[in-house]
């Protein structure tokens, strides 16, 4: 059974297409990740998947509701958690955590053993009487979590959920997540980390509106076009400038202190190091590596910009 069926969707505002016809799907209890910068249509996405804003055109089902006809049951069957924590700072964990069980309507006989349930898993033990406002965004990142899971939805929503955290709590945030996946919970997580995407079976790259990509993390990378060159010299700078827009050359990136480039294929590696030569660069370390998701959506990216349209790259997965 899918949790979401996304069909053609495209949401737009007057001639501004946030959202430009994408379509995808979640099976039960898959992690699915929206990679993209910001403005590339993820959170207005999410906004139509959870019924809060309705589609231009094409058809979004959720948990076998239908959002246009049936807004208020999928709000009430899914979990939602945003970047900028839907708390109340002046209420405690458990007394932000009991409001959002009397809005969900979890029964009351089964609040207070739900609460202690979700204090536990959100590691807030003896940190539960506190005031939100004086917890870390660690903890808080924790209880906005138990607070959209509280009447245990089968389809959680994250929205940037961990922006301004730091990595480890990041890894651990990850860890819940991925407890609540192997219980069967489908999750849709939005991102700009890219090694956040990592974490996810499936991922679907944005950009302006678009869905440019879908296919598993090792897919992805396994699939880039061309060959992968990280490139240790003395004037990288210089490299990019030389290199840049050359036939047979994909795209170039610095990272850090090394350029990657992406080359159509082998032949042009030789022609690459002859103009590098001839520039008298010191190439200290030539190296055909593995490619990141880093390296494949800032390709993709470049093929959207260097081309009219450019068709979804979908991994062929057989529709549960």
């Amino acid at each position: 059974m899918n949790s979401v069926e996304v069909n053609h969707l495209t949401r737009n505002f007057n001639n501004f297409f946030a959202v430009n016809d994408i379509s995808f799907y979640i099976p039960q209890g898959e992690i699915f990740g929206l990679l993209g910068p910001n403005g590339a249509g993820k959170t207005t996405t999410i906004r139509v998947l959870c019924g809060i804003m309705l589609p231009s055109s094409g058809s979004v089902n959720v948990l076998g509701y239908n959002v246009t006809r049936n807004p208020n049951e999928v709000k009430s069957r899914i979990g939602y958690m945003s970047q900028k924590f839907s708390l109340y700072n002046d209420l405690t964990p458990v007394e932000n955590i009991n409001f959002y069980a009397s809005i969900y309507g979890v029964p009351k006989k089964e609040r207070a053993d739900r609460v202690k349930e979700l204090i536990k898993m959100a590691d807030l033990s003896g940190h539960e009487r506190q005031l939100t406002r004086n917890l870390s965004g660690a903890w808080r990142q924790r209880l906005a979590l138990a607070c959209a899971i509280v009447h245990r939805p089968s389809m959680i929503f994250l929205d940037e959920a961990t922006a301004g955290v730091d990595p480890v709590s990041r890894r651990e945030f990850w860890d819940l997540i991925y407890t609540l996946a192997s219980e069967g919970v489908s999750v849709l997580a939005t991102t700009h980390y890219m090694d956040e995407a990592e974490y996810c079976n499936t991922i679907g790259m944005m950009y302006q509106g678009k869905l440019v990509a879908l296919a598993s993390p090792e897919t992805l990378k396994n699939n880039l076009p061309g060959v992968l060159v990280q490139l240790d010299c003395d004037r990288p700078g210089d490299v990019l400038k030389l290199v840049s827009g050359q036939d047979g050359v994909i795209n170039t990136t610095i990272h850090g202190a090394l350029v990657h480039l992406t080359l159509k294929d082998a032949s042009i590696e030789t022609l690459v190091k002859e103009a590098l030569a001839h520039a008298k660069i010191t190439i200290k370390a030539w190296e055909v590596i593995q490619p990141s998701l880093e390296d494949v959506f800032l390709t993709m990216v470049s093929e959207q910009l260097s081309t009219a349209e450019i068709p979804v790259k979908e991994e062929k997965r057989r529709k549960a």
